[in-house]
């Protein structure tokens, strides 16, 4: 069984820390991982301030695809993050990174404007009003 989607801190065997919305999935015998936007974060300090500050990359650079699948063998250890400040800095990312890919999150209140017909007379009035001014 599917269990619901969430933020995590997974530690690899390879060494790295990533954190992503996940979602365990049981394919046959063994547990996937279904990764959302994968990210590492990097401690950085400013130099002409001395400030320390945390830079979020993505985790694969080389893909414009957000959702990948991860083996759990391939996973130390994970852990569930409940912390709200961690988690809108990870969405904040998301949305920038949306901003500058040009990319919208669907939603189920997105849909057409209008219908064919209705689309068709609007434009229509449109053409002849700007065609002929005098007409309404």
């Amino acid at each position: 069984m599917d269990k619901e989607e969430f933020h995590a801190v997974l530690k690899l065997v390879s060494g790295e820390e990533i954190f992503s919305k996940v979602q365990p999935c049981e394919e046959e015998d063994k547990t996937i991982l279904i990764l959302d936007s994968p990210v590492t974060f990097e401690n950085i300090t400013i130099r002409q301030s001395g400030i320390q500050a945390v830079r979020i990359n993505p985790w694969l650079k080389m893909t414009d695809d957000p959702v990948l699948v991860m083996n759990m063998d391939n996973v130390m250890t994970m852990t569930e993050v409940h912390d709200k400040n961690m988690i809108n800095v990870y969405n904040r990312f998301l949305r920038d990174q949306n901003r500058i890919n040009n990319r919208t999150d669907l939603s189920p209140n997105m849909g057409f404007l209008s219908s064919i017909s209705d689309a068709r007379i609007f434009l229509e009035k449109l053409y002849k009003s700007t065609n002929n001014p005098s007409e309404p």
